[in-house]
């Protein structure tokens, strides 16, 4: 079993900077995937960023520019926000997987998840 907690969300004014953190405990190993995911009030959860086991990174475009996803080693993952818009504000998920497949658009493909963590863009 692996658990995940994220941690580092809060308040900001349009432009401002954050940075989530995001710590896994448990089974995980190297060959896990990990990611940012993201829900705003009444919307589906959508993914921000993926970054593999070899460090390959993908992002949504909407946050192309802006965000970096980093993980310094197998259980520690980073979120730095920049230039951040009043549209960024969601709950954030840090999520891991060990599925063969997953995808930065199908959070169905991502099978352990942290509780969030809000963020809020004022403008």
């Amino acid at each position: 079993q692996v658990r995940v907690v994220e941690s580092g969300g809060g308040s900001v004014q349009a432009g401002g900077s954050l940075r989530l953190s995001c710590t896994a405990s448990g089974s995980i190993d190297s060959t896990y995937a990990m990611a940012w995911f993201r829900q705003a009030p009444g919307k589906e959860r959508d993914g921000v960023a993926t970054i593999d086991n070899v460090g390959n990174i993908k992002y949504a475009d909407s946050v192309k520019g802006r965000f970096t996803i980093s993980r310094d080693n197998i259980r520690t993952l980073t979120l730095q926000m920049n230039s951040l818009k009043p549209e960024d504000t969601a709950l954030y998920y840090c999520a891991a997987s060990s599925l063969m497949g997953w995808t930065l658009t199908n959070d169905l493909t991502w099978n352990y998840w942290g509780q969030g963590t809000q963020v809020t863009v004022s403008s």
